[in-house]
């Protein structure tokens, strides 16, 4: 093992990284459990423990990454998952995540209704282990891990555990999911991802980064950013357009490095700062973009997925839909990354 800088220098490693938990006391968000963690190298993240263990403020030094919503942190509430109420609790963030047995919009058919995006998001954790990084021994690893339910008597009763992890001087946040069918009937799975980025990474000359096939989602102003000769794949100014609840969507078959590795992202030339996300196109082999371009509301989202969000009901008619025979469980593993390196950049720009 190689020397480390602070070799000789520090007693305690808190001074450089690691992870601590809180609870807050104000606002809207008053006894949600969170964690902070801290890389050491300017990427530090809050993840919101009572809400799915998703990821809420992400900075690099001085730089946020992502987008809050006017919401903020809300504590988790178990029942939003009727109609459009789920918009109610949605607070942006690095990362919020949709499912397990329903991605999209509100729905009801011959299996049930459900809410916009699900219940998980709304699901606080069973914290099981938190382990800390030791520069004594030099084991820089850290990670927290937890389990999440999305459950009622008679079922359907699906469990996600999951785990975030990194090492200490690293810039890299680390998902490790695994998705498990607990109860005694076969069950309906999706899952996506909704992670969202925001200002200062996001900005006018931002580009994205994916490659794939691509469709704009039906209807709305969808095909006035998603269409042939538009250069969707940088970031506009705000857009009057995008006021309110003007968006546009697209869904992309996601390209792959033909070892099966996706690697997409967003990489801002004026900050010389990118972020790439690295995940498997067997596990999620969707991807969907997503651009709400608001004065004041300015997010662009990302979203692998095992699906794009079309709901329960539209995969069933596709025959896409996934199901877990009791006891199955499916992995899921991601990666982001922050890039200052600009030889660095430049190969991932050209995946």
């Amino acid at each position: 093992m190689s020397p480390q800088p602070w070799q000789n220098k520090v007693t305690n490693a808190a001074q450089i990284g690691g992870i601590e938990t809180a609870v807050l006391d104000n606002g809207t968000g008053r006894g949600t459990r969170v964690a902070w963690i801290n890389t050491g190298t300017g990427l530090r993240y809050k993840v919101v423990l009572d809400r799915a263990m998703d990821i809420f403020d992400a900075f690099f030094n001085q730089h946020s990454l992502t987008w809050l919503s006017h919401t903020g942190i809300t504590t988790p509430e178990p029942f939003s998952d009727r109609g459009a109420d789920w918009l109610r609790t949605f607070g942006g963030g690095l990362l919020t995540t949709c499912g397990l047995s329903h991605v999209g919009g509100p729905e009801q058919d011959a299996h049930g209704e459900r809410g916009l995006h699900g219940q998980i998001s709304n699901s606080p954790a069973e914290i099981e282990s938190i382990i800390q990084p030791d520069l004594l021994t030099g084991k820089l690893d850290m990670s927290i891990t937890g389990r999440m339910k999305e459950t009622k008597i008679f079922g359907p009763s699906l469990e996600l555990k999951r785990t975030l992890s990194g090492v200490l001087g690293q810039p890299i946040i680390r998902i490790h999911d695994e998705v498990t069918n607990r109860g005694n009937t076969i069950v309906p799975h999706m899952l996506l991802y909704h992670f969202n980025f925001g200002w200062p990474l996001v900005d006018k000359g931002t580009r994205f980064v994916w490659r794939g096939n691509w469709q704009a989602r039906e209807g709305g102003i969808n095909d006035q950013i998603f269409r042939d000769g538009y250069d969707f794949k940088t970031c506009p100014a705000p857009l009057d357009s995008h006021s309110g609840s003007g968006e546009a969507v697209a869904f992309i078959d996601v390209a792959h490095d033909g070892m099966g590795e996706c690697t997409v992202g967003l990489y801002n030339a004026k900050l010389g700062l990118a972020v790439s996300m690295r995940f498997q196109k067997e596990q999620l082999p969707w991807l969907t973009n997503w651009q709400h371009w608001g004065k004041g509301e300015y997010v662009t989202g990302l979203e692998p997925g095992t699906h794009p969000p079309i709901g329960q009901a539209r995969a069933r008619e596709q025959n896409t839909l996934l199901f877990l025979e009791p006891g199955q469980t499916r992995t899921y593993d991601l990666e982001l990354e922050v890039l200052t390196d600009e030889t660095v950049i430049d190969r991932i720009l050209k995946v």
